[in-house]
């Protein structure tokens, strides 16, 4: 009798953790790498790759995920030396084996966020 429900508290409890490691690898390889690049361009493309790449290794979707990238102290200038570059990833934890409650076409889920922060080395774009 209560077999049923410690194995769905394992599997639920699961796919969460899963999904929040997922989230936290996503956002601190984002700043990581975002940190690390030659151009804005390059540090947009890269710390979108480095999601991707952090969700993909957990099975997420990213299609619900939301990504957020911000800059201190110059918020229009992000990759100034000895600045913050903050970078936020927020998704949702599907429950699973939940059916649809009350006609809702929304699965059940667990919202989920991380935030990761790291500074622009202060040599950064200097000559090598």
């Amino acid at each position: 009798m209560l077999l049923v429900p410690i194995v769905y508290l394992v599997i639920a409890m699961s796919a969460i953790q899963g999904a929040a490691l997922a989230v936290e690898g996503a956002s601190r390889q984002a700043a990581r790498v975002f940190v690390e690049s030659a151009t804005p361009a390059d540090a947009e493309a890269s710390a979108e790759r480095a999601v991707q790449f952090a969700l993909a290794d957990y099975g997420l979707d990213p299609n619900g995920v939301t990504v957020e990238i911000s800059c201190s102290p110059r918020p229009s200038e992000c990759l100034t030396r000895r600045g913050f570059v903050t970078v936020v990833v927020t998704s949702r934890a599907v429950l699973p084996l939940v059916p649809p409650v009350l006609d809702l076409d929304v699965p059940l889920s667990v919202p989920l966020s991380s935030t990761a922060t790291q500074q622009v080395s202060r040599f950064w774009g200097a000559a090598p």
